[in-house]
């Protein structure tokens, strides 16, 4: 079971997990996927030969006990997601979806954790509630005077409980025990993405002794190791391994937007007023270049208001493309990209500051102007920040 919480990037709403609805918890859907279904058909087989040892007499009743297992089961981790969406939720997170899979559950929520502490009560809530329930479990079952059905099924809670939340508090994300790691780096380091990608290795630790611990134990033991725990070990590890690299992508990701900066990013500029001519304009870069500036270096025309406020940026294809006969008459508005109105950016812009300015005001423009105390000081292309955001910059 995981709690999932998108990159600290602006992105459309997250799509909603497949399957049937059931219910809603911290205003989100509960949502059971078609994979669910499967995973209840092959816990009730794996369980059944349990049943049949402990209870022969059943017969066909068998497989119904097994069943009402898998369903206690699918509670048990109903309330595990449950509790890490209450607790997301009261600690200022938007709960978008509980969905219980072919590999327990998962909470997605959005928001941004702001502290460790946030991301570190989240997480730990769900292994304790399983923990809470193996002992509910288990003190029901001792005090049962027989061994019937009833009593294997609180035995069986018991067992499986305790090991969803064992198995859950494993230092290794995308497990909650990962989660947990993370925020413990994160209080020490102070950097979020550090605790993200030290517990995404550590995760993949997990996922490689997981599969050890299927074929090396019983080696140890002098066995032969059991081809269908080594398959489900096999599956689980690969998933948690997946998890683990998603998780450190995402850390170095994270790593990325934090160095972002308007400033750093952006290309020089030079400006010429509204009104001017395109050869008015070329003499200016003309100048520049004369007085030592090195506009090749990627330095940017802007065109200028009377107040000095960026109008528009010259489109250098449009300007080659003017012949040189009419560049006296040619006004600069007719080669230009207009900048959407309020996209600025100032030059210490950083971070995930940058992106939601971007996302919300730049309309979908690729170039907006860099103003420092109302002078234009270079143009941000949003190609550039995309390249930083992946480590291609």
């Amino acid at each position: 079971m995981t709690t999932s919480e998108p990159a600290s990037t602006p992105a459309p709403a997250p799509q909603r997990s497949k399957g049937i609805v059931i219910g809603r918890v911290a205003g989100a859907p509960v949502i059971v996927t078609r994979s669910w279904f499967l995973a209840a058909i092959v816990l009730t087989i794996l369980f059944l030969p349990t049943v049949q040892g402990l209870a022969p007499h059943l017969g066909a009743g068998a497989y119904l006990v097994a069943f009402v297992f898998v369903l206690l089961l699918f509670g048990s981790v109903f309330l595990h997601e449950a509790a890490h969406a209450l607790v997301a939720r009261a600690r200022g997170q938007n709960v978008t979806e509980l969905a219980i899979t072919i590999w327990g559950g998962h909470t997605a929520y959005t928001g941004g954790l702001g502290r460790p502490l946030d991301g570190f009560l989240v997480a730990v809530v769900g292994p304790l509630t399983n923990l809470a329930l193996a002992g509910g479990f288990w003190i029901a079952f001792q005090a049962s005077p027989v061994m019937n059905v009833p009593t294997l099924l609180l035995w069986a809670g018991a067992v499986s409980n305790a090991f969803v939340g064992v198995f859950n508090l494993l230092p290794g994300l995308p497990l909650d025990g990962g989660q947990i790691l993370e925020s413990l780096v994160w209080q020490v380091t102070g950097k979020r993405s550090t605790g993200t990608i030290a517990a995404g290795w550590v995760g993949r630790v997990v996922a490689v002794g997981v599969l050890l611990w299927a074929l090396v134990v019983p080696l140890l033991q002098g066995a032969t190791p059991v081809l269908t725990t080594v398959l489900w070990s096999a599956l689980i590890g690969a998933f948690l391994w997946a998890g683990a690299g998603a998780a450190i992508s995402n850390g170095r990701r994270r790593e990325a937007i934090s160095a972002l900066a308007a400033g750093r990013l952006a290309h020089p500029a030079l400006t010429v007023a509204y009104g001017s001519t395109v050869d008015e304009a070329l003499s200016a870069r003309a100048a520049a270049v004369a007085s030592g500036v090195p506009v090749a270096a990627g330095y940017r025309l802007v065109v200028v208001g009377q107040g000095g406020e960026p109008v528009a940026v010259l489109d250098d294809d449009a300007v080659a493309a003017v012949p040189a006969a009419a560049r006296q008459t040619t006004p600069v508005d007719a080669v230009a990209l207009p900048f959407v109105e309020g996209s600025a950016v100032h030059p210490a812009m950083s971070g995930t500051d940058l992106l939601n300015h971007l996302a919300t005001r730049s309309a979908g423009a690729r170039l907006v102007p860099v103003v420092e105390d109302g002078r234009v000081t270079g143009v941000l292309d949003l190609a550039d920040v995309a390249r930083a955001v992946r480590g291609t910059a």
